[in-house]
């Protein structure tokens, strides 16, 4: 049988791969991996042992983020501490970053979108 250790990395296409890096590090606090090997193609960015690889969209103008009648990858969640949730929620509105937030009965989430539009979660275990 397979085993699995976990999520290495979630793979998604950016307008500018530079500044979405330096965003996910401004933002979340991620660290830029294995820049000197690849460089920007692609750029990752990640904590823990989990990572995204940010890839440049192929086309000028590209199509924006699909609704919730398309199948696709609906958003990247991230694990916080209830310290760093309200923190982050701090952070996020000191920075202009507008979020919504929800209670799932065994966690709380943050729910915001990068400058691509993806949609990023920040959640809280520790109630």
């Amino acid at each position: 049988m397979l085993v699995t250790e976990g999520i290495d990395h979630v793979a998604i296409l950016v307008r500018n791969v530079s500044a979405a890096a330096r965003w996910y590090q401004d933002v979340l606090g991620l660290e830029r991996l294995h820049e000197k090997v690849w460089g920007d193609h692609p750029a990752v960015v990640g904590t823990g042992g989990t990572s995204i690889a940010l890839f440049p969209v192929a086309a000028a103008e590209p199509k924006p983020r699909p609704g919730r009648d398309t199948i696709a990858m609906r958003h990247i969640a991230f694990r916080v501490s209830a310290t760093n949730f309200e923190q982050a929620k701090s952070h996020l509105a000191a920075r202009g970053i507008q979020f919504t937030e929800q209670h799932h009965q065994i966690a709380k989430s943050v729910y915001f979108l990068d400058p691509d539009g993806h949609e990023i979660e920040l959640t809280t275990y520790d109630l």
